[in-house]
């Protein structure tokens, strides 16, 4: 038996287990940030079915992403309302790989990278579209941007650890293929996520013990910062058709937009 001031005093004086990357391991504990983007995927897929024009509101085109620039982001929310098989694969491939992305990383570090993969794939469409192999007004949905940047720092986490990761690096090079020969599916979306999360869990993996914090918050800045140059430059490049839909006032060209269904 010990009193209730002897566990404590003794929890204090215990010291943190961390993984090699700086996750602080939670014998038993949830992967709750995994569990919330999970969650609010679903959230925002059930209001895609009940919400008229919620899908609208939210998705991403480089044409939308101009005027409100929340959308690189909102998009990774939303899945395709005429296929269930997409919010479930990409909703199965964070499960199986958030958890472990989660603990290793930490959770603050590991959601940084999620985020910043989501929007990574949203600046590769825009980018494909300012160098003119693809439309300006197409919107796109999906997880699958982030998952795709979970995929490559998985990748990177597992062969600075001395882990095989052949079989992650598999996994990469098949669901690229896919993201080219099937048709629908957004390869710049998924090609912008993989190569800002590599990046990001690289800085991460690579960083020395004595200089974690400073990476964990110089890395994450550096990343969005080169994000926001390829944003400029992209926009810089529009065509002048699109451009003159931006010189229009803001509820006129919100309307015109919205009854061409963008």
């Amino acid at each position: 038996m010990q009193c209730v001031d002897c566990v404590r005093d003794a929890a204090r004086s215990t010291r943190d287990v961390r993984t090699r990357f700086g996750g602080l391991v939670h014998p038993g504990a949830r992967p709750v940030v995994t569990l919330a983007f999970i969650a609010l995927c679903v959230v925002a897929y059930l209001g895609q079915w009940t919400v008229d024009g919620f899908t609208t509101d939210w998705k991403y085109s480089p044409l939308r992403g101009h005027a409100e620039p929340w959308r690189f982001l909102t998009s990774a929310f939303l899945h395709s309302p005429g296929s269930i098989f997409h919010i479930v694969l990409n909703m199965v491939a964070l499960w199986t790989v958030g958890p472990y992305l989660e603990v290793q990383l930490g959770r603050v570090r590991y959601a940084t990278l999620y985020l910043l993969s989501a929007v990574g794939g949203s600046v590769v469409v825009l980018l494909v579209a300012a160098l003119g192999w693809s439309d300006w007004y197409s919107g796109v949905v999906g997880a699958s941007g982030a998952v795709f940047g979970l995929f490559g720092a998985a990748f990177v986490v597992m062969w600075r650890s001395g882990h095989p990761a052949q079989g992650m690096l598999g996994v990469i090079g098949v669901n690229m293929v896919f993201s080219f020969v099937v048709p629908g599916i957004s390869w710049q979306g998924h090609l912008g996520g993989l190569v800002t999360g590599a990046l990001l869990a690289a800085a991460y993996a690579f960083a020395p013990a004595a200089r974690r914090r400073l990476v964990a918050v110089v890395a994450p800045a550096l990343v969005a910062a080169g994000l926001a140059a390829l944003v400029g430059w992209s926009y810089g490049q529009a065509p002048p058709e699109v451009q003159q839909i931006w010189d229009l006032p803001d509820a006129v060209e919100d309307s015109l937009l919205r009854e061409w269904g963008l």
